[in-house]
């Protein structure tokens, strides 16, 4: 587990169990969380904690407020929790190959696994071709990746 987290976890650990806590001092630590690179998650949480803490910090703040920083707290104490918990199960396996099928269904966003109408295939192209034509800002060897594809699934159904 990385330093930081534990020590993270540790301090808003400390903060809730306080009687009276810091929340200038929470929100100065929730700020440093929030512009780390650790977790996408993880700073994601922090940024939505921060305006309310600084709220909470503030000498005016009720105990409304502050009852609602400390609840808002958990969203980051929980995303530091799923960080710092050991993962069981698959990790570290290969992805499944995809079938040349596979791959052209995936690139036109359409479903796996069903039969599919020519008409529904040239819709999804339509769709997909708005995006990647070099016309639309898109560039030309994925409009021809996307074309292929379209011609593909038309060919094999």
């Amino acid at each position: 587990m990385d330093q930081h987290i534990r020590h993270w976890k540790v301090a808003i650990a400390r903060f809730c169990a306080a009687p009276d806590p810091d929340y200038r001092e929470m929100a100065k630590m929730i700020a440093e969380i929030a512009t780390t690179d650790i977790d996408e998650t993880l700073r994601h949480a922090a940024a939505q904690v921060l305006p309310i803490l600084r709220q909470a910090a503030l000498k005016s703040a009720d105990r409304r407020t502050r009852s609602m920083a400390l609840r808002r707290l958990g969203i980051v104490s929980d995303a530091l929790h799923m960080l710092s918990a050991p993962q069981f199960g698959r990790r570290g396996l290969t992805p499944k190959v995809l079938t040349q099928e596979e791959r052209c269904r995936q690139l036109l966003g359409l479903p796996f696994g069903r039969r599919l109408a020519a008409t529904e295939v040239h819709q999804a192209f339509k769709r997909a071709a708005k995006t990647v034509h070099p016309d639309g800002g898109g560039n030309g060897p994925a409009f021809l990746e996307l074309a292929a594809a379209r011609d593909a699934l038309i060919k094999h159904h």
